[in-house]
């Protein structure tokens, strides 16, 4: 029993031995696998392609103008300083023409104007009184039962006392224009735009109270440069973004300036929308869009597709697995498109993602996804043109 023991121990050392020999050539041979022995400069580039679009293409202008009320009005004294006593509306009041926004203290003129007026009736009074009395000496002149000297300083006096009437009338309508500035009122129909000051306070001619504005008609005002002359011609259909309600309106040139800022060299520009509700706000920014030439054929690629030089564009199409770096010329662009040339076939595969880091002639594994052209933002109709 012993010697068989003795005898089986190499057997066991020997298949042990094997076994770990085995077990790391195994290892080996998996390590191995796992070695990359492709070149990454050989190996394809992943990158993100999408077929150009066939679309058409029409070139456009884009201005940044502000919407601006077609009246617009700060009302406050224009001939006397007083205190506020009551200001009777506040923003967004719908007003009036003629109805009463604020009044101001005018207690002391009120005393003027009445002083006034009563030294203006004592004049009128010794005025027809010396009138009456000259028309009678000039009959007693007639029988010689007068000097004429006296005749005649009797009726200079009547002139000077009507001079002096005619001084004091005046001023009694200075003095009224004073009285009536006490009482604010609307100067036409609109709505109050801004209230800058409260009762209590005090005010001097020019200084505005409240603002009144007229948004039936908003005028979208900008400028564009003079070689734009052409292209803003009266009647010239146009594009309204409004900013701040992110709504889009159809109109058309109402009247372009004749001449241009002599500093700018910009020409002035107007364009008329109807709002008979009321629902732009005014004093906000707007974008004009007019549309110039006559649409044309062209392919769209994604803005971010190509790097742009001028009037060139350069960008990387996928033929056979190869990215070819190629340039086209630019026909314009519109918000996140690119319009080219038709030498670039609409449906060829162009790379967007990864083109940064390609080099020509390099191999991609390219991941196609769809692309579709951004349609033009659709515009809400408004009439055109205005108030006279």
């Amino acid at each position: 029993m012993t010697a068989r023991r003795s005898a089986m121990i190499p057997a066991l050392v020997t298949a042990g031995v094997l076994g770990v020999i085995a077990l790391g050539w195994a290892l080996v041979l998996r390590a191995e696998g796992k070695v990359n022995k492709v070149a990454l400069a050989e190996a394809p580039r992943p990158v993100t392609v999408i077929p150009a679009s066939d679309t058409t293409f029409r070139d456009s202008r884009s201005y940044v103008g502000t919407l601006r009320p077609w009246i617009e009005a700060s009302v406050g004294p224009q001939f006397i300083s007083a205190y506020v006593d009551t200001v009777l509306v506040r923003p967004g009041a719908v007003v009036r023409r003629g109805e009463v926004l604020a009044t101001l203290d005018c207690r002391n003129a009120s005393a003027q104007n009445q002083a006034v007026a009563a030294e203006a009736r004592a004049i009128e009074t010794r005025q027809r009184a010396v009138a009456d009395q000259a028309a009678r000496m000039q009959s007693l002149l007639d029988g010689g039962f007068i000097d004429p000297n006296t005749v005649q300083q009797n009726q200079a006096q009547s002139v000077s006392e009507e001079a002096q009437l005619a001084a004091q009338r005046a001023k009694l309508t200075a003095q009224t224009l004073e009285v009536n500035d006490c009482i604010l009122r609307s100067p036409f129909d609109g709505e109050i735009a801004t209230r800058t000051i409260d009762p209590g306070a005090f005010v001097r001619p020019g200084n505005p109270i409240v603002s009144v504005v007229d948004r039936n008609t908003v005028r979208m005002n900008f400028d564009v440069p003079e070689s734009d002359f052409d292209a803003v011609a009266v009647g010239t259909p146009a594009s309204i973004h409004v900013v701040a309600t992110d709504k889009t309106l159809t109109g058309a040139i109402s009247r372009r300036s004749p001449s241009a800022d002599p500093d700018t060299r910009t020409v002035h520009v107007e364009c008329d929308l109807a709002d008979p509700n009321r629902e732009i706000p005014v004093n906000t920014t707007g974008e004009a869009r007019i549309e110039v030439g006559q649409p044309i054929h062209a392919t769209a690629v994604p803005l971010y597709a190509a790097s742009i030089t001028g009037t060139r564009a350069a960008l990387f199409v996928v033929d056979d697995g190869v990215a070819r770096k190629s340039t086209y010329p630019v026909l314009g662009e519109r918000g996140s498109d690119l319009f080219l040339d038709t030498s670039l076939k609409a449906g060829t595969l162009v790379v967007t993602e990864g083109r940064t880091a390609l080099s020509n002639g390099e191999k991609v594994a390219a991941n196609q996804i769809a692309y579709t052209v951004a349609p033009i933002a659709s515009a809400s109709p408004a009439t055109a043109g205005g108030k006279p």
